[in-house]
């Protein structure tokens, strides 16, 4: 395997179907991402009528042969504002169990003078399950749609007339507290936009929407018997890069790999790094796969606490023709340029994190199962389908059972 030195906390390690100069080109880019960054700005894109920038995350759990797990991919609690809309009502997603939770994906316009589109997007063996500004999204039955792999109802969103306005002041509205995740997508040059509804017109900076499907991402992770992770491929495309990232309390480590066709066994990192040079690293693949500097800030804004915080996971950056075959977008009239960025998380169920989450319930440590959220299920089931010993399953039954009261206490998406 070739191995190659990054910023301080990182190890570059490109797989043996990719071999040197795959691993050159990847440092090379790095490098002038660094060199370049922060100097692009929304007035060096294209002088055309539109253009369209997107980003968004799939989040998945890889089970024990690295296949993406069935949970339900919800948060104790919202992190929305009250005025972003909901499939049915704020309760049905508690009810989904799929293998992808499509996470905040936001789509930002640039104009050069006021322009009307329309949009439409659908979300294979999935639905859209919440929005804003107001949008068309097909009605469901609950008793014939509750299960994501035999649902009736197409998962689908359509705005059928987004304005776009360069010169409008950027009078957006408020109802969250300030430090809501939600916000930081706000933080770009992108044009503000405007859709009527039967209440008044409704004002953001970008189009919002969420989801959950049953499709599988299109990267594997398996745990090796030695303590590594096998990666592996299952698309046509590369997956352009890679990390794999572990946090125990204050400490963290992340190594950078790829370009990644088809598999690779790594390593999991020193934890000798440093969140400074993390989020630099991921703001520059970021920077170099389309997004401007100001959105690839904001989305890692929108996620550092997330992303970043204890457990073991490979964030990796989507093929774009996967995200185009499971997340088809629709713009009339056609942008002269589309630009679409999405990172996988594939959080991994290492015995280091099973035991972590068995002390946290074991010693009533709230603020640990507050941060695990809603991978407790996932991480108690796979433990419990491993385990044969009868007290540890009575014992492992019972905090599966707190672990739904925990995230549905107050749970309001």
């Amino acid at each position: 395997m070739n191995r190659e030195h990054s910023p301080r906390g990182a190890a570059f390690l490109c797989p043996l179907s990719a071999r040197s100069l795959s691993c050159l080109l990847v440092v090379a880019s790095l490098f002038a991402i660094y060199f370049n960054m922060g100097r692009a700005t929304a007035k060096q894109l294209p002088d055309s009528p539109l253009t369209a920038h997107e980003w968004g995350t799939f989040t998945s759990i890889a089970g024990p042969d690295g296949t993406a797990l069935t949970w339900i991919p919800l948060n104790s609690s919202t992190d929305l504002p009250d005025f972003v809309e909901h499939l049915a009502n704020s309760d049905f997603k508690g009810g989904l169990r799929g293998t992808i939770r499509m996470e905040t994906p936001v789509l930002y316009f640039y104009a050069s003078r006021e322009t009307a589109v329309a949009v439409h997007v659908t979300f294979s063996k999935g639905f859209i399950t919440e929005w804003y500004p107001h949008a068309a999204v097909p009605q469901i039955d609950p008793r014939r749609d509750f299960s994501l792999d035999e649902k009736r109802t197409e998962g689908a969103i359509t705005w059928s007339h987004v304005t776009i306005e360069p010169s409008a002041s950027p009078n957006f509205p408020l109802d969250a507290p300030p430090d809501s995740r939600y916000y930081a997508a706000r933080q770009t040059s992108a044009n503000p936009i405007s859709v009527e509804t039967p209440g008044g017109p409704q004002r953001e900076r970008f189009l919002f929407y969420r989801g959950v499907s049953a499709a599988l991402p299109p990267l594997a992770v398996v745990l090796t018997a030695d303590g590594s992770v096998q990666l592996q491929n299952h698309f046509l495309d590369a997956v352009p890069v890679a990390i794999l990232f572990e946090r125990r309390g204050s400490k963290l480590g992340y190594r950078v790999l790829g370009p990644l066709a088809t598999e690779a066994t790594a390593a999991f990192p020193a934890l000798d790094g440093s969140i400074d040079s993390l989020f630099s690293t991921i703001e520059g693949l970021l920077i170099a796969q389309g997004l401007l500097p100001d959105e690839a800030r904001a989305m890692l804004e929108t996620w550092k606490n997330s992303w970043f915080d204890d457990g073991s996971r490979v964030l990796y950056i989507v093929p774009p023709r996967f995200v185009d075959s499971v997340l088809p977008l629709s713009i009339s009239p056609s942008p002269a340029q589309i630009t679409r960025v999405f990172v996988g998380r594939l959080e991994l169920i290492t015995p280091t994190t099973q035991q972590a989450v068995e002390a946290a319930f074991s010693s009533n440590d709230t603020a640990t199962l507050f941060r695990y959220g809603r991978f407790l299920e996932p991480i108690l089931t796979a433990k419990l389908n491993s385990t044969t010993d009868e007290p540890t399953r009575e014992r492992l039954q019972s905090y599966l059972a707190r672990a739904y009261s925990f995230m549905y206490a107050g749970r309001r998406n």
